[in-house]
């Protein structure tokens, strides 16, 4: 059965055909039972490039395709594609339970879980199949399906060849990797939008890793869903985003729903979705989104696959992940362009960029793919994240000391004189607790309205108390503790003091 000739042709651009005729040569070249991955960023078009591979490889070799995808979306919207490049093809879904029309297709659909039953219960059984291409490979569920196509090419398709489980890598079951063109590359070539990145320093000291190494809900929710995190939120979005579309990012539907629900209260156009969303409310929440200027869509990681609107303006990641394939498909959200839109915002809220580097960064996927653990290894922890933050402190709060001439303090430079004078490493803190108590009297009537002040710099005296600890290297969460609330009770009775002396 032969498709139509070149139906996709003007659909492809330059590097999607070079990537394409890579892809093919490596078929000619290789056993009909070879291994292949092939890497392109988000927003570079795999769907397309695929679509015409199958179409090609059908004309080429009249024989079957069978694409795999893990979720029901995506099935349907490969579907739609590959109809789009004249390739007729049927979806094995839940509903399918034989397949007796078979040979009326050259091509199948078919959700990695479904099909893995159909094939289990030997109901369902597809000849002659020549390839099986895979899309978002770094999966894992997919590999229970190898068995059942030995004989076929296998093409795995991902923007990120590092795989979800680091205990199964991706070059125990791809024999090649083929690299598509970068994200700066297709930046520059007007391919992609170019991210502007803004950050919030968050501590992450709270969170908890679950059994898959990534951050557990339950501790995502303890640390954005507190009050504190929620208006440092809206605080950022106002200061950086404010007006435009934007799509948030969270890691549990708590968290998402208190966003909801402050946005809401500052008076923003906010909603929520979730995966407990039928699919009629969430075809009518997404249509809200795309026809809503300036809308905020707020949701939990359903989003960060099969989704496309061009329109999106903002990306805030409201949470924190070791996953750096879960970051770029979030971030990849945003990178759709327009004919009005060269460029969107990235606001991040869980030092992800600290942690993983730019998005558009040059990154050697070849190493990644080879020696999965060594770059695992190599990803930046936590605490070295937070050596670097930089306090600031808000306006709000600065313009309730705007008495005093100097609100800064550099522990470092303190800790740096002390220690070259041989004098005890405490006198950095008693130093600071002076100039806290020094500018909390500047700007109040009595003792009362000073010790109010004070309870106002508790994250600013953490972040003092957490560069001392680094200096003196000692840095254990009960220690740190321990010499805040030290810190705030001296600073308490250094206002007294000096109020009594002032007095």
């Amino acid at each position: 059965m032969k498709l139509e000739k070149d139906t996709s042709e003007k659909t492809l651009y330059e590097y999607q055909k070079e990537d394409l005729n890579t892809i093919f040569q490596y078929f000619n070249e290789s056993p009909d039972d070879v291994n292949v991955l092939y890497q392109l960023p988000t927003g570079g078009g795999k769907t397309v490039v695929f679509s015409e591979i199958a179409r090609r490889f059908i004309n080429e070799r009249n024989k079957k395709v069978v694409v795999l995808t893990h979720r029901i979306e995506l099935g349907a919207q490969t579907s739609k594609m590959l109809n789009g490049f004249g390739v007729k093809n049927k979806i094995i879904n839940s509903s399918v339970k034989e397949l007796i029309d078979q040979d009326n297709y050259m091509c199948f659909v078919a959700m990695v879980e479904t099909l893995n039953n159909r094939l289990q219960e030997e109901k369902v059984e597809i000849n002659n199949i020549g390839l099986v291409i895979i899309d978002e490979a770094h999966y894992n569920s997919f590999r229970k399906l190898f068995k059942y196509f030995k004989n076929a090419i296998i093409l795995g398709v991902t923007a990120t060849p590092l795989s979800s489980n680091s205990k199964l890598p991706m070059k125990d079951h791809y024999k090649k990797l083929i690299i598509g063109e970068s994200i700066q590359s297709l930046i520059d070539k007007k391919y992609l939008a170019e991210a502007e990145v803004y950050h919030r320093d968050v501590s992450l000291k709270t969170l908890k890793l679950g059994v898959g190494g990534d951050y557990t809900v339950k501790s995502s929710d303890e640390l954005y869903g507190n009050y504190s995190m929620l208006n440092k939120l809206v605080a950022a979005y106002e200061d950086i985003a404010q007006g435009t579309k934007t799509l948030i990012f969270n890691n549990g539907i708590n968290t998402s729903l208190y966003v909801c629900e402050i946005f809401k209260k500052a008076g923003y156009n906010i909603r929520h979705l979730d995966n407990k969303n039928n699919a009629t409310e969430r075809r009518e929440i997404l249509e809200w989104f795309k026809k809503t200027p300036g809308a905020i869509l707020t949701s939990v990681s359903i989003l960060t696959t099969g989704f496309d609107e061009p329109t999106v303006e903002t990306i805030i990641l409201n949470r924190a992940t070791k996953s750096l394939t879960l970051y770029f498909q979030m971030i990849g959200r945003g990178s759709r362009i327009l004919p009005h839109k060269n460029s969107f915002k990235v606001l991040d809220m869980g030092n992800n960029v600290a942690r993983f580097g730019m998005w558009n960064a040059p990154i050697d996927w070849k190493e990644i793919f080879l020696y999965p653990d060594f770059y695992l290894e190599s990803i930046r922890n936590d605490e070295d994240i937070e050596r670097d933050f930089v306090y600031e402190m808000p306006e709000e709060l600065k313009a309730k000391f705007s008495k005093s001439d100097e609100l800064n303090f550099d522990i470092k430079k303190e800790y740096t004189e002390v220690f070259s004078a041989g004098l005890k490493s405490k006198l950095v803190l008693e130093r600071s607790i002076d100039q806290h108590a020094k500018i909390c009297i500047e700007n109040s009537e009595d003792v009362f309205d000073a010790r109010i002040l004070a309870k106002q710099l508790k994250e600013e005296i953490e972040y003092r108390v957490r560069l001392y600890s680094y200096c003196i290297m000692n840095n254990t969460k009960n220690y740190k503790e321990w010499l805040a609330e030290d810190y705030e009770r001296k600073l308490r009775l250094k206002i007294s003091q000096k109020f009594s002396g002032k007095l």
